[in-house]
């Protein structure tokens, strides 16, 4: 039953926003009394909590299944890219803004391991796209993962609207990969940008 709320309650959160469902609503939903609800988590911060977790796991597991398609860098960025758009299409305001303004605490504990598994991806990618000759070889790594992970979460923690996000994440993207580009990704990059035509 635990698991059972929790996903329902994540559907809930991503597609209305963590602060307008209340536990009438997710008890409601499941045909279930609220009580029930309280026997597994105390508060709504705590199954917040875990439905982030939830998010994480799934984000990294789709993360993972894209990788494994062996796309070249450039289009597994955009494929990354259309996998996140596509799972939080219903919400209507960005999730992590709706977590830093009403639950910076729940924020705060997710940031840790986001940032790890952002960080982690951006740089398998940097990697794997030197050793096919789209990305330059002098490139410092390091730097460039930080500049694209403070890019990309500065604009989901400071936009309202997950329509404006999902346009800046995409010019940042293509900044990103300008940025690190031989002549041969320029190219991989101009026909991803017309394949993927926002």
């Amino acid at each position: 039953m635990k698991d059972k709320i929790i996903k329902k309650a994540t559907d809930m959160f991503l597609k209305l926003g963590f602060k307008s469902i209340t536990m009438d609503d997710i008890a409601c939903e499941m045909c279930i009394s609220k009580k029930t609800i309280y026997k597994y988590f105390s508060n709504k911060e705590l199954l917040i909590e875990e439905s982030t977790q939830l998010v994480h796991k799934e984000v990294h597991e789709t993360i993972n299944s894209i990788v494994a398609k062996n796309y070249n860098a450039i289009a597994e960025n955009f494929e990354i890219r259309r996998m996140f758009k596509e799972m939080f299409k219903s919400t209507e305001t960005s999730p992590l803004y709706q977590l830093k303004r009403h639950y910076p605490e729940v924020y705060n504990k997710v940031l840790g391991s986001q940032i790890e598994i952002c960080e982690c991806c951006f740089r398998d990618n940097i990697l794997k796209g030197m050793a096919e000759g789209l990305y330059r070889n002098d490139i410092d790594i390091e730097n460039y993962v930080k500049f694209y992970y403070t890019l990309i979460f500065s604009i989901n923690e400071n936009t309202v609207l997950e329509k404006d996000a999902n346009i800046l994440e995409y010019k940042a993207l293509e900044y990103h990969i300008r940025a690190m580009a031989t002549l041969a990704g320029n190219l991989e990059l101009e026909k991803q940008l017309q394949l993927n035509n926002n």
